[in-house]
């Protein structure tokens, strides 16, 4: 992907959605799929149902191994300007917003917390039940 993407606005993706020329959004990235028409498993008809909208809804529920999203790469053509989306298909521009590094880094020393304590919760209630049955 190039470090200065081009920015294509919403109506010129639209455009192109026919067999012989086909663009999609996906994540805000716009890709030509025309060369991989012929080659998509699930055929051409569902990249051409895809033109016309946000189609990041419909690739994320359909389960796509990390080879497929790495060959999406070489098909990327730009972003879609955003603010050219119309009122209805924005709300699927940016359906799972990712969190924020700084949040991951929480989420993660959380889980690690807890998968620390757990254990050491357990050990201590063995050992108190262990002396309150010795002493009686």
């Amino acid at each position: 992907m190039t470090s200065n993407p081009k920015v294509h606005a919403f109506d010129e993706v639209a455009n192109h959605n026919h067999i012989n020329d086909c663009w999609i959004i996906i994540s805000g990235k716009v890709y030509d799929v025309t060369p991989f028409m012929d080659d998509h498993p699930g055929g051409a008809e569902i990249l051409l149902s895809a033109t016309g909208k946000h189609a990041t809804v419909e690739f994320e529920q359909v389960i796509h191994s990390s080879s497929a999203s790495e060959m999406m790469e070489k098909y990327y053509v730009g972003e879609v300007d955003s603010s050219t989306i119309p009122v209805g298909i924005e709300e699927k521009f940016n359906p799972h917003p990712q969190p924020s590094s700084e949040s991951n880094k929480t989420a993660g020393f959380a889980i690690m917390i807890i998968r620390l304590l757990v254990p050491l919760l357990i050990l201590g209630l063995a050992v108190a039940v262990a002396q309150f049955a010795k002493k009686d």
